[in-house]
């Protein structure tokens, strides 16, 4: 993520997802009514021996992959945001990355454990007991998927930080032999 403030990322990045979304969706309307559309699919488009609906709806279906890329990678910003105000706000303080980890996975086998205790008192409430278990399991698995997320950034933090370690110790060493020559 930038160094930018959180609102300026959010304000900049969220109206471009959703702008990015709203076209892919647009151009996959495209392909989907160009592609059956009898007139276009008749013509065949002269030297290329194609449908014109077929390249038209390959067009489009290009352009709603380009749209849903760009989407993904704002998308993947406002999550991180996301998942550090949730994991501040569940009282995960920001301390030894290592430490954090661990908690996270302890959190994440608390929240099997409470959800599969629920089950049997829910199921017992009817129709309405059904419905809370098939909430409870989504609110878990949505809960568990965010520590999880959480969990691969910071091991992703701590092999970036190793390599870079690393990668300034062979620096060095390639420096040093260079001025012993």
């Amino acid at each position: 993520m930038s160094t930018k403030p959180i609102s300026e990322e959010v304000r900049r990045r969220f109206p471009r997802l959703t702008m990015s979304l709203v076209m892919a969706v647009i151009f996959w309307i495209v392909s989907a009514i160009v592609v059956r559309e009898r007139t276009i699919k008749e013509l065949v488009i002269p030297g290329l021996n194609v449908n014109a609906g077929t390249l038209v709806g390959f067009i489009a279906l290009l352009f709603t992959a380009i749209f849903l890329i760009r989407a993904l990678s704002d998308a993947l910003i406002l999550s991180d945001i996301v998942t550090d105000i949730i994991v501040k706000r569940l009282g995960i303080k920001e301390e030894r990355s290592s430490r954090r980890a661990a908690r996270d996975a302890i959190y994440i086998i608390i929240i099997i454990l409470v959800a599969t205790a629920l089950y049997p008192l829910l199921g017992t409430l009817g129709d309405t007991g059904n419905t809370l278990t098939t909430v409870t399991t989504y609110v878990a698995l949505a809960i568990i998927l965010l520590l999880i997320y959480d969990i691969g950034r910071i091991l992703y933090r701590m092999i970036e930080q190793r390599a870079e370690s690393v990668a300034d110790r062979l620096a060095k060493m390639a420096e040093r032999s260079k001025n012993r020559e």
